[in-house]
């Protein structure tokens, strides 16, 4: 029987790590991440684990590639300017097919950014800055258990499926602690040996390259990739959702707001309104099906979100012209807290205009 602790949510990805088998951990220090980084440099060292401060953002991702390219579980962390810098390598990741896990703790704002909570990332994890037709899985946890929860996920994830996997947290969550606790790692060990590359005694030669050398080869390769990501939607999303099969209003928002608009809906529910929430747990593969069947009874979706607006972009995209679909969001700085979100969804009910927030 485990018991709960108080952690800290970049902690708790650490150490969640270390117990769903990490190998070889890479990486770099940036804020508000950099404390998955220190406290692996000890831990890693005393389990006599592979652990290298990296002299840069491309050297960490491209180590991370080389490990995961034996079978091994690897990972590195970073944040956001910063995994800019990764992503010809998370392309290639995705071409090559290898189980490389990144966790990306948000900053704020475009070019370098700063600390304070934001969700502005969402395109760059979900959509992707590399070259390419290519999918990252993305893990968006909402509380420190989750942390714990889709680190051990997102390294059975990587490995299952072959895939690069990251797991999208923000800066207040990489910082708050709350009582959590990490258990057994609850996934099977995924048998990498018919494609790692691990020396050629008594087998054929063996490799991993991203370019094929043919064009039919090429389309033949994008298109296994793309049944790949097929089954994985079929499988593999994730969602929380609560009271819809009433709902006339669905609030939607991912990671730490998801926390917000559950308390909001519970004030709206007492006051006599008729609102549910969903909360996608994956933001790639996108719970677009559901959304999709809830905006066949539901009149309207308002999406709660700590940036200009991405994520809604998928939302409106799934449901499909079928239901109303309106934004609260604040780009940069402090929660949209309930009795904000509150009020904006009075606002938007009522038609009136709503304050900058």
């Amino acid at each position: 029987m485990t018991q709960k602790e108080l952690i800290k949510g970049n902690f708790a990805i650490a150490e969640a790590a270390v117990r769903a088998g990490c190998e070889c951990y890479f990486g770099y220090p940036i804020t508000p991440q950099t404390e998955i980084g220190e406290y692996l440099s000890q831990r890693m060292y005393d389990l006599k684990r592979g652990y290298v401060c990296a002299e840069s953002e491309l050297a960490a991702i491209n180590m991370v590639i080389g490990a995961t390219s034996t079978g091994a579980k690897a990972m590195t962390s970073s944040s956001s300017c910063a995994v800019s810098l990764m992503q010809e390598g998370l392309s290639y990741a995705c071409s090559d097919e290898l189980p490389v896990v990144l966790v990306n703790v948000m900053r704020a704002g475009p070019g370098l950014g700063y600390v304070y909570p934001a969700q502005g990332d969402y395109f760059q994890a979900v959509y992707g800055g590399g070259n390419g037709d290519y999918k990252l899985i993305v893990l968006a946890p909402s509380t420190v258990q989750e942390c714990i929860d889709l680190t051990y996920k997102a390294f059975y994830l990587a490995q299952k499926w072959r895939n690069p996997t990251m797991i999208l947290a923000d800066g207040q969550l990489g910082q708050m602690m709350e009582p959590a606790e990490y258990g057994e790692y609850p996934y099977p060990e995924v048998d990498t040996s018919s494609w790692a590359l691990t020396g050629a005694k008594g087998r054929d030669n063996r490799k991993i390259f991203s370019c094929a050398s043919d064009e039919d080869e090429h389309n033949a390769k994008i298109r296994r990739l793309f049944a790949k990501y097929d089954k994985i939607a079929a499988e593999e999303t994730e969602w929380e959702e609560h009271e819809t099969e009433d709902a006339d209003v669905i609030l939607v928002a991912f990671g730490s707001m998801g926390r917000n608009i559950k308390a909001t809906m519970k004030e709206l529910r007492k006051q006599g309104l008729k609102v549910g929430m969903l909360r996608p747990i994956t933001l790639s593969p996108f719970p677009e099906k559901r959304l999709s069947e809830l905006a066949d009874k539901c009149k309207q979706f308002i999406v709660v979100e700590m940036n200009m607006g991405q994520m809604i972009n998928d939302v409106k995209l799934a449901v499909n012209g079928k239901a109303k679909v309106d934004l609260l969001n604040r780009p940069v700085g402090q929660w949209l807290s309930v009795e904000e979100i509150s009020e904006g969804v009075h606002n938007i009910l009522n038609h009136k205009e709503l304050a900058v927030l």
